[in-house]
């Protein structure tokens, strides 16, 4: 196991929701931590940053929008203006819109690849680069239910969140040995603003568990995967075992 006490980590969409629950963690874990956030308000993000500093994290925050690879620079660069160094990537940020697949525009399909796969495509280049200075890091991604089955309803998103997959493979191999890859799949654990409760409750319940776990037990999977050096190349599903029914959910 590596000690994250010290240790600087860089979370994509961190201000709220899961993202900042994962930032939590890390700052409990001993972590500074640069919060990363797009249109949240600022009221929010001042709110996290009181939180993390509470916990003894030198934490930071930075705006940038993901679909603009100058502001993901920008981002990258913000981490070292504050830190000097990067240790630990997770990309957690991501679009999630309802369409069916016929009523996917360009523009939506191109902003959803954009944010939820070419951002952590190049924060991992990015990021790999700043890491190989200080002996290595680690870099986490963040998938979901799209990552592993066909999601009819959430089609461009599950498309990209699989690449994502990929991607994480791709990069623990490439990366190897002084940068560690992996991912995590949370199921359902943060109602999404258009879900009815009742179809929230209905999901839940499906799983095998009887629930489908929390952003708190994602988080503490996060920094498992962040702390455990013998790992690498992981998908690690925190989901109640909901991917084991998973042709249910995705009606």
């Amino acid at each position: 196991m590596q000690e994250l006490s010290g240790r600087v980590a860089l979370v994509t969409g961190s201000a709220r929701r899961l993202g900042k629950e994962i930032v939590l963690e890390l700052a409990r874990a001993g972590c500074d931590v640069l919060v990363h956030y797009g249109s949240t308000a600022k009221a929010t993000v001042h709110e996290t940053l009181a939180e993390l500093r509470a916990l003894g994290s030198q934490a930071q925050a930075a705006q940038a929008d993901l679909t603009h690879g100058e502001e993901i620079d920008g981002l990258i660069g913000a981490a070292e203006e504050h830190f000097g160094r990067l240790d630990i990537l997770i990309n957690s940020a991501a679009i999630f819109q309802q369409r069916e697949l016929m009523a996917i525009t360009r523009e939506e399909w191109e902003r959803t690849l954009a944010v939820n796969l070419s951002a952590p495509f190049l924060l991992t280049q990015a990021a790999a680069r700043i890491m190989r200075r200080n002996a290595g890091g680690v870099i986490i991604n963040i998938g979901d239910y799209g990552s592993l089955q066909p999601w009819p309803r959430y089609p461009h998103h599950g498309i990209s969140k699989a690449a994502l997959l990929m991607l994480t493979r791709t990069s623990a191999l490439s990366l190897a040995p002084d940068i560690r890859v992996n991912a995590v799949i949370p199921g359902p654990v943060l109602r999404p603003d258009t879900m009815s409760e009742e179809t929230w409750a209905r999901i839940c319940a499906g799983a095998p568990l009887g629930h489908g776990g929390d952003s708190a037990a994602v988080a503490r999977a996060v920094r498992y995967l962040a702390s455990e050096t013998a790992i690498t190349g992981a998908v690690l599903p925190v989901d109640g075992g909901h991917s084991l029914v998973a042709p249910l959910l995705a009606r």
